[in-house]
């Protein structure tokens, strides 16, 4: 199983007043990302609001992402926790569920050490049947995998990738020269994406791609097969729409995105809130600007 391309951290449609997932906008959402040819899906992620999620929410969503996507695409579904025992039995119920891979973002809060980062990672792993995406966002969670860690990592059979949102290249290149190509590097930021794929790495876990599927598609094919200034176009047509998806606390802007394109309702559950009017009428015009998916 190639795991390269384009994911697309996919986004989780409430009811109006927010107390229920609205799986009938979540399947319209997943065929749209299917006909533009996704390379997968990411349920349960930063995107898709899974620390606001009950356990029981954040497993049959992944049971229906299985359902709706019916093998036309990979899932990859997150599992992560600050609770080892928690992400193993998480992992262990999205494995059931079928999906073709977990996502785990490092124990946040807790600030383990790079050896409590390993150990939590190899147990987890340790549980799943399935290959495992390690995502690793210091942002959000207070602790950065160092790259010595990433090559112990590497040395588990089934820890397989890496979404890297630390933004330090630097750090990314180290990953694939020190791993000796092991784990696959994705990028967790759309608008550093040519930059990853430049130095070796394989795709990118994508918030743009929610809205613009088709273009985002396009846009790695023409990367990933070395064709950099065709990228480049369609890159700078997306890139303030890009930049636009993080003037607040992702997922505020791409969820109020959606909104406007009526895609699903632009509900958060709090503590995240809706965006700011000022901030909403900018966004406008910036997907007028930015023109359809094509």
């Amino acid at each position: 199983m190639k795991i390269q391309g384009l994911f697309t951290a996919i986004i989780t449609p409430f009811t109006k007043d927010g107390s229920k997932i609205d799986y009938d906008a979540y399947q319209r959402l997943i065929e749209k990302q299917i006909e533009a040819g996704v390379s997968g899906l990411v349920p349960c992620g930063t995107t898709g609001e899974s620390p606001t999620l009950t356990h029981k929410e954040h497993i049959e969503l992944i049971k229906k992402t299985v359902e709706f996507v019916k093998g036309r695409a990979l899932v990859i579904a997150g599992t992560g926790s600050n609770s080892t025992q928690e992400a193993i039995e998480m992992t262990k119920e999205a494995c059931d569920a079928g999906v073709n891979a977990v996502m785990l973002v490092n124990p946040y809060y807790n600030k383990p050490t790079q050896e409590g980062l390993y150990r939590h990672f190899k147990k987890v792993a340790e549980n799943s049947t399935v290959p495992v995406v390690l995502y690793n966002i210091k942002g959000r969670t207070a602790v950065n995998i160092e790259p010595e860690t990433f090559v112990r990592l590497a040395e588990i059979p089934n820890i397989v990738a890496v979404k890297e949102a630390s933004g330090d290249l630097n750090q990314m290149a180290k990953i694939i020269k020190y791993t000796n190509h092991k784990l696959t590097l994705l990028s967790g930021d759309d608008n550093i994406t040519p930059a990853v794929i430049a130095i070796g790495g394989m795709g990118v876990i994508s918030v743009a791609s929610n809205i613009y599927p088709k273009r985002m598609v396009k846009m790695l094919d023409y990367y990933l097969s070395g064709q950099f200034e065709k990228g480049n176009q369609i890159f700078y047509e997306l890139f303030d729409f890009m930049n636009a998806m993080f003037w607040e606390t992702n997922p505020i802007p791409v969820k109020t995105a959606a909104g406007l394109l009526g895609l699903c309702e632009p509900i958060l559950r709090l503590p995240l809130c809706e965006m700011s009017p000022e901030k909403v009428q900018r966004l406008k015009q910036v997907i007028e600007k930015t023109g359809e998916d094509q």
